[in-house]
C-alpha cells in the first residue's frame, strides 16, 4: 500500500528527542575538553570521554532508528501498520455479517497522525474510519494534522477524528464493526491495568466485528501472561475467535538493529472476531 509522500505522519522517534540527544552529546564533548584543560587530574576527563562516547553512540543509534521508521526513509512504521492490516480479518467478518461490499465502520484507537487510520481507509475503500487520540504534548501529533493527512490521501470524506481517552472510550457498546490499534495501549496513563484497555477496545466492537491490536503484549510487567489473557478473553465469551502472534519484532521486515529493549522488544499482535 503506497501512502502519499506529502503527508506528515511524524516519527516514532520524535525530532525533539533527537535535538535533546545531540545537545547532550555536544555538552559532553565540551565538558570533556574543559576538564582536560582546567583540571590537573586526568581522571575526570577520562571518565567524561567514556560518557561522551556512550552519548554519541546512543545518539547515532537513535538517529538511525529515526531514519528507519520514517515513512520517506526506511518506511518501517508503514511495515508495522501493513502487518497489522494483513492480519485484520475485516473482509471475513463482513462476509459473515452478510455485507459483500466491505462497508462498515472502523475505529483506530490512538491514531496519532492518522498513518494507520488512512492506510486502513485506503485498503478498505468502502469503510468509514474514526481516528481517536488524546494528542498529548508527549507526542507531536494533532487533530488538524490528521485531517490534513486524510485530505492529502484523498479520503477526507470518510475519515473522521476526535479527541478521547483509550481507557474510557466515548462510544456506546458495539458502536463499530471493526477496531484497530497500533502500539498505544501500553502508553495509556489513565489505566494502571493495560488489560482493561484491551477490554475497553473490545467493548465498543459489535458482535461479529473484527479487531487487530499491536502492542508490547510480551512484556509481562505490563500484561502478565499474555497466553493466559488470550484464553481468558476466549473462554469468557468476550470474543468468538482470537489469535496471538508473539515477538513480531522477529518478523522478516524488522531489522535486528531496532530490537533493543527501549525500542521494539516483546511486541505482539492480537487479532480475531468478537
Amino acid at each position: 500500500m503506497e501512502m502519499n509522500k506529502n503527508a506528515d505522519y511524524g516519527n516514532w522517534v520524535p525530532a525533539a528527542m533527537m535535538r535533546l540527544l545531540w545537545c547532550l552529546t555536544v555538552v559532553a564533548v565540551v565538558a570533556t575538553v574543559l576538564m582536560f584543560v582546567l583540571l590537573s587530574s586526568k581522571v575526570p576527563g577520562i571518565i567524561m570521554i567514556v560518557v561522551t562516547l556512550w552519548s554519541l553512540g546512543m545518539t547515532l543509534y537513535m538517529q538511525r532508528c529515526r531514519y528507519l521508521f520514517d515513512f520517506n526513509g526506511g518506511g518501517l512504521m508503514g511495515e508495522f501498520h501493513q502487518f497489522l492490516i494483513d492480519n485484520f480479518p475485516w473482509n471475513e467478518s463482513r462476509k459473515q455479517a452478510g455485507v459483500s461490499d466491505g462497508s462498515g465502520s472502523i475505529l483506530d484507537i490512538g491514531c496519532g497522525a492518522a498513518a494507520l487510520t488512512n492506510r486502513v481507509a485506503k485498503t478498505f475503500p468502502n469503510a468509514s474510519l474514526t481516528g481517536m487520540d488524546f494528542w498529548g504534548t508527549e507526542w507531536s501529533y494533532a487533530k488538524e494534522q490528521c485531517e490534513r493527512n486524510a485530505k492529502i490521501e484523498g479520503i477526507a470524506n470518510r475519515v473522521f477524528f476526535q479527541k478521547g481517552d483509550a481507557a474510557n472510550l466515548d462510544f456506546k457498546d458495539g458502536a463499530f464493526d471493526g477496531v484497530v490499534s497500533n502500539f498505544v495501549f501500553h502508553e495509556v496513563h489513565s489505566a494502571a491495568n493495560k488489560r482493561e484497555v484491551v477490554k475497553e477496545a473490545l467493548r465498543v466492537l459489535k458482535k461479529g466485528g473484527a479487531f487487530a491490536f499491536q502492542d508490547m503484549f510480551g512484556q509481562k510487567a505490563v500484561y502478565g501472561d499474555m497466553h493466559e489473557f488470550v484464553d481468558e478473553l476466549k473462554n469468557s465469551g468476550t470474543v468468538r475467535e482470537i489469535h496471538y502472534i508473539p515477538n513480531i519484532e522477529k518478523q522478516k521486515f524488522v531489522p535486528k538493529f531496532i530490537t533493543a529493549p527501549w525500542m521494539i522488544k516483546n511486541a505482539g499482535l492480537v487479532y480475531g472476531i468478537k
